[in-house]
């Protein structure tokens, strides 16, 4: 399997390109195309469970639209689950509880090197299907919390997002380059419901939110509160990239959760993985059935499925199926 390196990443988070897929083979069948490394057989599933993340974020839509494709063009009974997201989909696959899921390309990254939330634990049993989009670090407040800059966050309360979940790591290092750790605030472990629920009634002061814009959770605080989003300045975007390249610069558009100006910050990809034993005709499908229905997802992020950039910025093994496929359509 073809290895991606990270250097790929910053060209293809500033092409603003993502990737999507999801399952398909109709019955039961012993195939032995290989779809695990070793090129053993590998009997493919009936029914595909895609794992997304809570049903505030962005994971949760696109991984129904996916499934809807999945099953309308292959046959094959696929539905989105709502699950903690990035790493908790990442050892729900290792351990055998779902086909596919949604994650982080940091959160791969680590679990194949046995890093961070992984630390001693490698997973080696997961591949890339493709990148799907940049996922924005959004650091939420509102107008009221008198918080500008990362520096007002110390001894605030503060929603490092759900236990196990990239966002936390991602808050941890944007920390670090600000000069804080996690003993300089009051972190809450919250997803992104009960971030913005904790927001509104003012139990918390700020979020941390990765996710791609416009965030279903941001976007409802701000039907009854004046959305800020902390900037990260260019020196610091700097620095976080040249320590975890990774991260790539991005920015919050103006003109979504009432904002009136665009802020800069950062941002990871999204992106789908497979387990290894799916075989490769299966996962060749799975990929051909998103890529080109892409007409049929309904949600803003839909706009960057392009199979010529679909394996950009991907830091573990891709699965031969899709990779099958992006060789036949980028020749």
């Amino acid at each position: 399997m073809l290895k991606k390196k990270f250097g790929l990443f910053a060209t293809m988070a500033l092409a603003g390109s993502v990737f999507l897929a999801g399952c398909g083979d109709d019955t039961a069948t012993d195939t032995g195309n290989g779809g695990d490394t070793g090129g053993g057989e590998s009997s493919d599933p009936e029914f595909i469970s895609i794992l997304t993340g809570g049903t505030t974020g962005t994971y949760y839509p696109l991984g129904g639209a996916m499934a809807n494709i999945i099953q309308e063009e292959t046959g094959v009974d696929t539905t989105a689950e709502v699950s903690q997201a990035s790493a908790a989909n990442m050892t729900a696959l290792a351990d055998g509880t779902a086909e596919i899921a949604f994650v982080q390309t940091d959160t791969a990254f680590y679990a194949s090197e046995g890093t961070n939330m992984f630390d001693g634990e490698v997973i080696d049993t997961v591949s890339a299907i493709g990148a799907l989009y940049p996922e924005t670090i959004q650091l939420v407040t509102t107008a009221n919390s008198g918080i500008a800059s990362f520096e007002d966050l110390e001894g605030k309360s503060v929603s490092v997002g759900a236990p196990g979940s990239g966002t936390y790591i991602n808050a941890e290092q944007l920390l670090e380059v600000h000069g804080m750790t996690m003993d300089d605030i009051d972190a809450q472990n919250l997803d992104f419901g009960e971030s913005q629920e904790s927001l509104q009634s003012g139990q918390i002061a700020a979020a941390f939110i990765t996710a791609g814009t416009p965030t279903g959770a941001v976007e409802s605080l701000g039907a009854t509160s004046d959305v800020v989003i902390v900037p990260v300045e260019q020196d610091k975007a700097d620095q976080l990239i040249e320590q975890y390249p990774y991260y790539a610069h991005d920015t919050v558009p103006s003109g979504i959760y009432g904002l009136t100006e665009e802020v800069p910050t950062v941002s990871v990809l999204a992106m789908l993985v497979a387990q290894n034993d799916l075989s490769e005709d299966l996962v060749y499908d799975i990929t051909k059935a998103i890529y080109e229905n892409t007409d049929q997802i309904q949600h803003a992020k839909a706009e960057f499925i392009k199979a010529e950039t679909a394996l950009d910025g991907i830091g573990i093994d891709v699965h031969p199926g899709a990779q099958r496929y992006f060789d036949e359509v980028n020749q």
